[in-house]
């Protein structure tokens, strides 16, 4: 087997740029190997998509809700000698989410097989609590089997992955479709959606992604979810401090403006105070660069954009709907509300343009779990709608946001969840998202087509850039909280070899 490629010497001081939780985990696995950090993020606080707002005494996660997979970010700490419970305080989340249908019907989602057996059993069927384990065996193989050889790896060719594991996951049925296989162990159609809904998050119809997707699922429904006290915001914070006291030196509100090189290497980072981008830079010297902002931002940093032969396809967006109400909502942590429409909804968002027509939504509490996220008598509702992204359809969502709004308000009532009237309220649109610098207005990057999965996917080692490297959710392994942590661990690797 060949040699994967690295970055050359020197290698002392490595600059990261963005303290997102790749950017984090990169710094942590650099630190752990023994150099010199420097982290360059253009706000004030650490977190990156997992962002943070304070609202009138209400504590807004901004970004991901949905934790899993801690041991990454026990792998991320143990690279500088710390354990996660000194850190972080994670509850897990039982059940893992509740599941309503357009029906009245309800289904728990449990982790503990067991447990989930009985809830279908009860409120499915005897045949399906049967399919049930046999599809909990599958996905926990389907896992065992990714996991080292296409998640947790670098490649610098497709040939990298030609191994019998790779076999193995086609015997396995890992690059059919993912509905249909599922649909092969489950006949009830409402366990099918809990169990490929997650396929949308990487940007893909259940129904057209590949099979080896439901690894996401596996992380969701067999793994567990866990919530830190404090928010998610809790998370790239201890990331954060674990790095600080490991010897990394953070510059908050500083916004990178350029990178200055010579021949094939980048010597040093250009960057203002952010805001002041007419502001005289200041000049970072640097051994070794990795940039974790999104792709289209670091290409433009880069001067270059890598040829594809197929144009990157991105992810269907989000918006998001943000309400502080009175206590007294009755919601579990995690609702997943399922309208009666279901592949529709895909064509509307990823195909046509529009919004879902009856739309399926993550409702998250978080004050169910930690009620100081919110002033005493009321609580923190989160409502995610996905939608097309603005390269499928530029809308107007300053026009379109605020009645938005009110059909999803509308919509929870008509399904029997009542928020009663907001305290606050924040909402985050497509439009918001690109603003943040984020290709086509989505939180979910690139999205996870065949041609954009594994080697396929925008490599972390630029070629032609002798000392810059990639990470986050565009790049190997790609979206997703446990997938970014693991790209961070992959940046790492390419710099200390």
């Amino acid at each position: 087997m060949s040699t994967l490629r690295s970055v050359r010497s020197p290698t002392d001081h490595v600059v990261v740029v963005g303290a997102g939780l790749a950017g984090l985990a990169t710094a942590l696995h650099l630190l752990g190997a023994g150099r010199r950090v420097t982290i360059v993020e253009r706000d004030p606080t650490p977190g990156g998509r997992a962002g943070r707002l304070d609202l009138q005494g209400f504590r807004l996660d901004t970004g991901p809700t949905v934790i899993t997979m801690p041991e990454l970010v026990e792998e991320a700490l143990g690279a500088v000698g710390e354990k996660l419970g000194d850190r972080l305080e994670l509850v897990d989340l039982h059940p893992a989410y509740h599941a309503r249908f357009a029906d009245g019907s309800a289904i728990d989602v449990h982790t503990e097989p067991g447990a989930m057996e009985q809830e279908i059993r009860e409120k499915v069927s005897a045949a399906d609590a049967e399919g049930y384990r046999r599809l909990r065996a599958w996905l926990t193989e389907l896992y065992r089997v990714q996991m080292a050889t296409f998640v947790d790896a670098n490649f610098d060719s497709p040939l990298d992955v030609l191994s019998p594991e790779l076999a193995r996951l086609a015997l396995m049925g890992g690059f059919g479709r993912l509905g249909p296989r599922i649909g092969s162990f489950l006949d009830d159609e409402r366990l099918r959606r809990i169990f490929s809904f997650q396929a949308l998050y990487a940007g893909v119809p259940p129904a057209r992604a590949l099979a080896a997707y439901a690894v996401i699922a596996y992380m969701d429904t067999i793994a567990g979810v866990s919530f830190p006290k404090g928010g998610v915001r809790a998370l790239p914070q201890a990331l954060a401090d674990a790095a600080a006291d490991a010897g990394a030196e953070f510059r908050y509100g500083t916004t990178v403006t350029g990178l200055e090189r010579s021949a094939s290497r980048v010597r040093a980072v250009r960057s203002v105070p952010t805001g002041e981008l007419g502001a005289d830079g200041d000049r970072l010297a640097a051994d070794a660069v990795v940039l974790t902002c999104d792709l289209p931002v670091a290409y433009g940093l880069l001067g270059r954009t890598p040829r594809r032969a197929v144009p990157t396809r991105w992810s269907p967006s989000a918006y998001v709907w943000h309400a502080g109400v009175p206590a007294g909502t009755g919601l579990g942590h995690h609702t997943i509300s399922f309208g009666d429409a279901w592949a529709s909804t895909f064509d509307e968002i990823i195909t046509e343009g529009r919004v879902m027509s009856d739309p399926s939504l993550l409702i998250t509490h978080p004050t169910a779990t930690d009620p100081s996220l919110a002033p005493a008598g009321h609580e923190l509702v989160s409502v995610l709608a996905p939608t097309p992204n603005t390269d499928v359809a530029p809308l107007d969502w300053a026009r379109i946001g605020p009645r938005y709004r009110d059909e999803l308000a509308g919509v929870l009532a008509g399904r029997g969840i009542t928020l009663g009237e907001p305290v606050v309220e924040h909402v985050i649109t497509p439009e918001d998202w690109s603003a943040l610098g984020l290709a086509a207005g989505t939180p979910f990057s690139a999205a996870h087509t065949f041609a954009q999965t594994g080697p396929f996917r925008a490599r972390n080692l630029v070629r032609g850039e002798g000392n810059v490297v990639l990470a986050g959710s565009g790049t190997t392994p790609g979206v997703g909280v446990p997938t970014v942590l693991i790209s961070g661990k992959l940046a790492a690797a390419r710099i200390t070899g």
